[in-house]
């Protein structure tokens, strides 16, 4: 493990929380689309991440792929809507606005955690840098 390994975690780690948060601000933005009957809803995006621990790396994580939500949606009735089926349904996303608001609150905290972690770690280096003043 090197000197920098610090960096490099908590780095790998601000990157995933990030991109959790790219995911969640997609969901949020389509929470209301509307889709005709016949066509698939808006699908839920789900980060993937695993441990990037393998000999010689120094650890973190590292994001492996975006995983979708169910296609079927809700079927809403809205007779109204010009996308609506003879019936008078369409699609919505099977999204809960709460549930999204609330897994941005924890990739927001796991962001800044990380963040304070490279900041600390930089202050220790530079108090080590200083000792030899």
């Amino acid at each position: 493990m090197g000197i920098f390994n610090d960096f490099k975690i908590s780095g790998s780690g601000m990157y995933a929380y990030r991109k959790w948060m790219d995911a969640l601000s997609d969901n949020i933005a389509n929470i209301n689309t509307i889709n005709p009957y016949d066509q698939a809803a808006f699908q839920e995006r789900f980060v993937q991440v695993q441990s990037a621990d393998v000999a010689g790396s120094g650890g973190g994580v590292a994001v492996t792929s975006v995983k979708y939500g169910n296609g079927e949606g809700r079927l809403r009735f809205d007779p109204t809507n010009p996308d609506a089926n003879d019936q008078g349904y369409v699609r919505s996303p099977d999204m809960d606005l709460s549930d999204q608001m609330t897994n941005l609150i924890l990739a927001q905290r796991g962001y800044q955690a990380n963040a304070s972690a490279v900041e600390r770690a930089r202050s220790m280096y530079e108090a080590a840098l200083n000792l030899g003043k």
